[in-house]
């Protein structure tokens, strides 16, 4: 396993993270799993065992029984140097301050967290999506507040816009307060726009990336194809979305090519194209079952050539090109490959 360091901080992550969202299947989260106590336990150790450094989790996962689960499965204990993420910004009950990111909202989450994962503390901390009513002032001291109490060692957000990160990292900085170190975003073969404004930001601004649903909720997995009805279609789980299914698929037969070639899975194809991108530190993947998490482990050895990256970045083309004026950038070498270079001839 490798370990990349997480932007500008001096934490060190393995490029694949622990998904917990399908850990107790609880209500809408029932559509994407049901991962019992036993079965967590199991799939906690083999990727422990893997050298997964990080475990993921949120507030809202299954009403927090995801990180019930989690403290549960621990014991209370850290196994090794494993890391924990956890996030809060979501609704998670009927009153009217069960939603946001105000102080109030934030740091009240984060206590009830810190209980169900049974820790004294939570090494990274996203807001799990913007919150337009709170002013992020506000929510960047509340952020001080839990990292100087110690409840929290570093900061980040999720599912942001270029904008959105820009103003928050402005606010920490005029404030000489805690700055997000990583963002935590949806970027695959089939969904490529995080490269217009979020990858280069991540890069100018010290971020690293860590990916969620790298594999498209399952659909470039090479489980499914054209003309196939697929779990989540069955379920009514529309995240992440699928704007233009005929390039899903054709994406899908490319990776499924280039895994026969390997011997591997079209999952690990997918997954190993992202670990070659600027910027990005790790992926978040997820699993019902044991052989799903080992096989999208093995992903974290696989080497594409430059004709196979080539043949995915060609068939995954983003139907609007950069305009001409956004000019290349350079990953540097503390956020991946120091010679990828992401360009509008890239995409």
């Amino acid at each position: 396993m490798e370990y990349r360091t997480l932007g500008r901080s001096g934490l060190k992550v393995s490029t694949l993270t622990m998904g917990t969202m399908t850990f107790g299947g609880a209500g809408a989260f029932s559509a994407v799993g049901k991962t019992d106590l036993d079965e967590a336990r199991r799939m906690i150790d083999l990727c422990i065992d893997s050298g997964i450094n990080l475990i993921d989790t949120a507030n809202v996962y299954s009403n927090g029984l995801s990180e019930e689960i989690i403290g549960e499965a621990l014991g209370g204990k850290r196994k090794g140097d494993v890391l924990i993420a956890s996030k809060a910004r979501m609704r998670i009950g009927t009153g009217p301050n069960d939603e946001g990111l105000s102080r109030y909202h934030l740091i009240r989450e984060c206590e009830k967290s810190l209980k169900r994962l049974r820790t004294d503390v939570i090494d990274i901390y996203f807001l799990h999506e913007w919150d337009g009513t709170t002013p992020i002032e506000e929510t960047i001291a509340a952020l001080d507040t839990l990292v100087s109490q110690g409840k929290v060692r570093y900061v980040g957000c999720s599912n942001y816009s270029g904008w959105q990160v820009m103003k928050a990292l402005g606010i920490s900085d005029r404030q000489h307060q805690p700055r997000f170190v990583t963002q935590q975003i949806h970027y695959t073969l089939e969904a490529r726009e995080a490269e217009y404004e979020l990858l280069p930001i991540s890069v100018d601004q010290g971020l690293g990336v860590l990916v969620w649903s790298p594999l498209a909720g399952g659909l470039l997995s090479g489980k499914y194809h054209r003309d196939q009805a697929t779990p989540r279609q069955l379920s009514g789980w529309t995240e992440p979305p699928i704007r233009d299914e005929d390039r899903l698929w054709r994406i899908v037969e490319v990776l499924a090519y280039i895994g026969k070639n390997h011997g591997v899975s079209a999952a690990q194809v997918a997954l190993a194209w992202l670990l070659g991108r600027p910027a990005v530190s790790s992926l978040v993947i997820g699993g019902r079952t044991e052989a799903q998490f080992k096989d999208n482990i093995a992903s974290a050895s696989l080497v594409l050539t430059s004709d196979e990256r080539a043949r995915l970045d060609a068939v995954s083309r983003p139907p609007v090109l950069y305009p001409y004026w956004h000019q290349q950038f350079t990953a540097k070498d503390r956020f991946g490959p120091a010679d990828l270079v992401l360009d509008r001839e890239d995409i």
